[in-house]
């Protein structure tokens, strides 16, 4: 049986006057439904991504809609410490403060550990994990120097938890965002500022439809305790969440946005 989407949730003011940072938003998935989320909040957000065409045309679409005050937009590589450094200076320079940074950046691929290389294991964990940890880097070492609180959210992957064939790398990458996440939480907290993940199963968007086959899309919509995939909305969702007040008490928390927690 599948269930249908629910409709989808007017803002509720949860985030007004906040400064976010999204990397990987400029496109229809999981990055690019936070950054709309969070401006239909109340927040100030600066979208970020690797491609700089896609980038500029979020960034007109979202400024058209919600203002340009309160959109502004930098390409910024997560492999890169220069431009994440430039990245958070920016939010900084624009809107005088860092109170959110969700780190949506990641890369997959699909190979067997025999016929993996190096270059595909390793271009895997530097976008996904340890791009990762420079953005949570940047933004604690802000954090702790305004002492104003703040949140972080990482987006990891129930393949961080399960086995899937041809999906080391990225299993492992997203494993260690969860490691990194439970860690930086405990850290952070002395300053007061959380430190959480999301962990989809399945959200589609065009791209995922580009790379994944009809059979595996559908051996994994199987999966899902709805009998559908979730809607990128619907994740960004409980990263609205994790980033509001409503989740004070909450840190070093992955939460499965999904039937399959481990």
């Amino acid at each position: 049986m599948t269930a249908a989407p629910p409709p989808y949730l007017p803002g509720h003011h949860l985030l007004t006057g906040r400064t976010a940072v999204v990397t990987a938003a400029a496109g229809a998935g999981i990055g690019g439904a936070t950054a709309r989320r969070l401006l239909e909040e109340g927040a100030r957000v600066v979208i970020s991504d690797a491609h700089a065409r896609r980038l500029k045309k979020s960034e007109a679409a979202l400024a058209a809609e919600f203002g340009p005050d309160r959109v502004t937009a930098l390409r910024c590589d997560v492999t890169d410490e220069d431009q994440v450094t430039a990245l958070f200076d920016h939010a900084e320079e624009h809107h005088g403060r860092l109170d959110i940074v969700v780190n949506n950046a990641g890369l997959g691929g699909t190979a067997d550990v025999v016929d993996m290389t190096d270059e595909q294991w390793n271009k895997v964990l530097d976008v996904t994990l340890n791009g990762t940890f420079r953005c949570t880097r940047a933004a604690l070492r802000r954090m702790k120097a305004a002492g104003a609180g703040g949140a972080v959210v990482n987006n990891a992957s129930v393949i961080g938890w399960r086995a899937q064939q041809g999906q080391a790398h990225y299993a492992a990458a997203k494993a260690g965002v969860m490691a990194l996440t439970r860690c930086a939480a405990v850290e952070a907290a002395a300053y007061g500022v959380r430190v959480n993940a999301v962990s989809p199963s399945l959200a589609m968007h065009p791209h995922l439809a580009k790379v994944t086959t009809p059979e595996l899309l559908e051996e994994l919509t199987g999966r899902e305790a709805f009998g559908r995939c979730a809607e990128p909305w619907e994740v960004a969702n409980v990263i609205v969440f994790l980033a509001s007040g409503y989740s004070s008490y909450l840190t070093g928390e992955v939460l499965s946005v999904s039937s399959q927690h481990p």
